[in-house]
């Protein structure tokens, strides 16, 4: 069990969304793309369903998980709606866009919001310790991780179950646990270990925390589908080893802090007034804590608790962190976003499920679009612009441009669609995708939408389903 240690925690700024009419990103020179011939393949036949799917390929079913709440089951239950879709044509695709991540701001291009970007009026400055109470995250209070699989099996008692629930919030034994029958839910080093795993092998658990918060639940239940094999959302010994199956790199290692780490940029803290947020360089990680988290795709305070006698302020200083992927599969071919599910499912040219990502897509206030719309241009690192005109925030009654950062309302990557002031995008509040609700957009973790922007093209279809 982990030393006690004393944890601090703020997430930043609340979120935004969606294009207005001040400088739109498809304008911006360094968005251009240029098409290249493709091979068009009839989208228009496929189905999502395994019915109509190659036997050679997995059933692209988004399947359902058994014995959670009726909340829980409302986001996982979704194969019915998908199975009935029928997909329209999409515009040819064309040579795939690599975004600079840079953080340089001075090339940075303009995003304007209007749908989403209201939710910013409950910005609280990014010092703060306000957390949302979802299931999944880590506790901000907690002086030390507390091994529990509340809600598990009761037949997890047997000797291989209790050494699991045994196992040590440390680098080895973070990385020599098992799993065992019977251990399905709760806040253990297993389930750090499956969420690297998912997080490998495509199948996105959102920030990493060693919780089976819902998104983790998604995240199996989409692994399982993509997989052939039984799609619960629990884990059991078939999806645990088919997760390890040629694994050999360590789930978790150590890193060392560097004076680069450490020099940031970093900003004192975020207002949530916009008319300050304007006046700032840039929206930069306020921490190191936070900057290290988006990098190895983990909950904040998450990274603090197995790591509790670290400053985090001194270069040299060893760290344990997960070692993820940061990269997805070619041939996005079709992008779906649904809104029961609270995810976003990527599909190839055969088909196929190939990648997922847990996501805030609208709410019923302000509800995303309907239908199938496609990709106009990608804006890594985009200026936010403000207009009165759409809503109000903090009084400011003049238009606004808020600088690039990780802290922007759209965090650092704008996916923008043919459906004007739509888009996906980042976030600066990781920890909370698919917990909250947005207004209109996709909204996923920064990490997610760049890796997504590093392999979608222009002319892909993004297609919202219920």
């Amino acid at each position: 069990m982990f030393a006690r240690s004393k944890l601090s925690l703020s997430l930043g700024i609340s979120f935004a969304c969606a294009f207005a009419p001040v400088v739109s990103a498809e304008n911006t020179p360094s968005l251009v793309l240029n098409p290249t011939p493709a091979t068009e393949i009839p989208i228009e036949s496929y189905r999502l369903s395994q019915q109509n799917a190659s036997n050679a390929q997995p059933s692209s079913s988004v399947p359902s998980t058994k014995e959670l709440s009726n909340d829980a089951n409302s986001e996982l239950n979704t194969s019915n709606s998908i199975q009935q879709q029928s997909l329209g044509t999409p515009e040819s695709p064309v040579t795939t866009t690599e975004p600079n991540t840079s953080t340089a701001i001075a090339d940075a291009p303009v995003v304007s919001e209007e749908q989403d970007a209201s939710s910013n009026a409950d910005n609280t400055d990014a010092n703060s310790t306000e957390i949302a109470s979802g299931i999944g995250l880590a506790d901000p209070n907690a002086d030390e991780i507390e091994n529990s699989t509340e809600g598990s099996s009761p037949i997890a008692d047997t000797a291989q179950a209790k050494a699991v629930k045994n196992a040590e919030w440390t680098l080895e034994g973070l990385n020599n646990t098992g799993w065992a029958v019977g251990i399905e839910k709760g806040r253990l080093p297993v389930f750090a270990k499956i969420q690297v795993l998912l997080n490998r092998k495509h199948a996105s658990p959102g920030a990493i925390d060693g919780a089976t918060g819902m998104n983790t639940l998604k995240a199996i239940s989409t692994y399982q589908t993509m997989n052939n094999l039984d799609a619960t959302g629990k884990m059991d010994q078939q999806t645990w080893d088919s997760l390890n199956a040629g694994q050999s790199e360590p789930v978790f290692v150590e890193y060392t802090i560097t004076e680069d780490d450490l020099k940031g940029p970093y900003a004192k803290s975020i207002p949530s007034n916009y008319a300050l947020q304007a006046k700032m360089k840039g929206l930069y990680y306020t921490r190191v804590t936070e900057m290290l988290g988006e990098r190895f795709h983990m909950d904040e305070n998450f990274l603090q608790q197995i790591n509790p006698d670290v400053s985090f302020k001194k270069a040299g200083e060893k760290i344990i962190v997960a070692n993820i992927r940061n990269n997805l599969p070619e041939d996005i071919h079709l992008i779906i976003a649904h809104k029961g599910a609270k995810q976003l499912y990527l599909f190839n040219s055969k088909n196929k499920m190939i990648a997922s990502f847990p996501a805030t897509i609208g709410s019923s206030d302000t509800p995303s679009p309907t239908g199938t719309h496609t990709v106009k241009n990608i804006a890594p690192n985009p200026w936010y612009g403000y207009s009165p005109k759409n809503f109000v925030q903090g009084n400011n009654m003049k238009p606004l441009s808020l600088p690039p950062g990780p802290n922007n309302p759209v965090g650092n990557m704008w996916i923008g669609l043919s459906k004007p002031s739509f888009g996906i995008h980042g976030t600066p509040n990781p920890s909370l995708i698919s917990k909250t609700a947005s207004h209109g957009c996709i909204r996923l973790t920064n990490w997610d939408a760049q890796d997504l922007a590093k392999r979608v093209k222009k002319g892909i279809t993004v297609k919202f389903l219920e």
